[in-house]
């Protein structure tokens, strides 16, 4: 199948200097889209991104009040904003009864707290053009399953689902689509950062029976590509009829779509 709907529209990407976030603006981009990436400062140096033609990046921390002026900037130089994406996020493996105030305020008002602010700018945004338009937000499959010593993390992703659903009912007369892709575990520096040793990868795939983690049911980890296909779809006119769809990209590991 042709995934069409991208030449030419404006689309922005959060977190897209991360593993998953660089395979997604490489897709669109690919497509004949005209895309603004935006991550944090230290995050678009350390990847070492460059603009090219109808690609910039732009610095854009998602706890700040900055995304509707970004989306402003966007529009000015490549038209309406037809397709958004939020893959923004961050990671906590801290136990529960271990995890400070302050740790749950940093993943929740990135994790949840950037998701509102983001998704609801690129919202705005169509709504005041009027021509529809697409948000694809990067979960995670915690937000459906209780995870050791991922409760915070899993707890802000299951808001953040929630919260793009309630937006995707809220814009649906809009013609304006929301849904969800939820990872599993990916070969990305956010995964292996996790990881003690060189067999990282072979457990998570065997899973780990102590900790109430199935294994991988496919027998490997996705690719950021991976995830990058499953959000192209979501945005693409081929997925339509689509909306408030929490699609789980993740090998089969929890056992449910």
């Amino acid at each position: 199948m042709n995934l069409t709907g991208f030449q030419d529209r404006l689309a922005i990407v959060t977190g897209a200097a991360g593993g998953i976030g660089q395979a997604i603006v490489a897709a669109l981009h690919a497509a004949g889209a005209r895309v603004v990436a935006t991550d944090m400062p230290e995050a678009l140096e350390q990847a070492g991104v460059a603009d090219a033609e109808n690609l910039v990046w732009r610095p854009l921390d998602v706890r700040d009040g900055a995304s509707d002026a970004l989306v402003a900037e966007a529009e000015a130089r490549f038209g309406p904003l037809m397709l958004g994406v939020h893959a923004a996020g961050i990671v906590s493996t801290l136990p529960l009864l271990d995890s400070p105030a302050e740790e749950w305020d940093r993943v929740m008002g990135i994790n949840a707290g950037g998701v509102f602010n983001v998704a609801t700018a690129f919202g705005r945004a169509m709504r005041r053009h009027g021509k529809g338009g697409a948000i694809v937000v990067v979960g995670s499959n915690a937000a459906g399953i209780p995870r050791m010593n991922m409760g915070v993390y899993a707890a802000s992703k299951a808001a953040a689902t929630m919260l793009t659903r309630c937006l995707g009912l809220e814009l649906a007369q809009h013609g304006i689509r929301c849904n969800i892709v939820a990872p599993g575990s990916t070969l990305t520096p956010m995964q292996t950062g996790m990881w003690q040793d060189g067999n990282g990868a072979a457990r998570v795939i065997a899973g780990d029976g102590p900790s109430f983690r199935t294994g991988i049911p496919l027998g490997k980890l996705a690719s950021p590509e991976d995830i990058a296909a499953s959000v192209m779809y979501l945005l693409s006119e081929q997925a339509g009829h689509v909306t408030m769809a929490d699609i789980y990209v993740d090998g089969g590991a929890t056992l449910r779509a």
